[in-house]
């Protein structure tokens, strides 16, 4: 079988479900959104800048974020991401199919 997930190797589809999370917060630019997961998974979540880049701009492409240019706390150029509407109802179900996905595999874990 497969290799085992490494510590702060993220579940596949997970990403994108992470990402509009962290947005509900407000703008954020994408290193803001990667710090976010880190730090609210309790340094259990990383997220790589070659994930979270192209994730975004998926994200965007299918009209789940809304992107503007910025000035970031350190005075640099960023892109901020916002959730729009679509966005909010697509985290809405991801987070329904999670928790549903998430209590059924607890459940096999738990027999004996």
């Amino acid at each position: 079988m497969g290799e085992a997930p490494k510590e702060g190797d993220l579940l596949p589809g997970t990403l994108d479900m992470l990402i509009l999370k962290a947005v509900t917060r407000g703008a954020m630019h994408g290193y803001g959104i990667a710090q976010f997961i880190q730090q609210a998974s309790r340094e259990v979540l990383r997220v790589e800048e070659g994930a979270l880049y192209p994730a975004l701009h998926r994200l965007e492409v299918r009209g789940l974020l809304k992107a503007e240019w910025g000035t970031s706390e350190n005075n640099r150029r960023a892109k901020f991401y916002k959730l729009t509407a679509v966005g909010r109802r697509e985290l809405d179900a991801e987070a329904a199919y999670w928790s549903r996905v998430a209590a059924a595999v607890t459940r096999v874990m738990q027999t004996a």
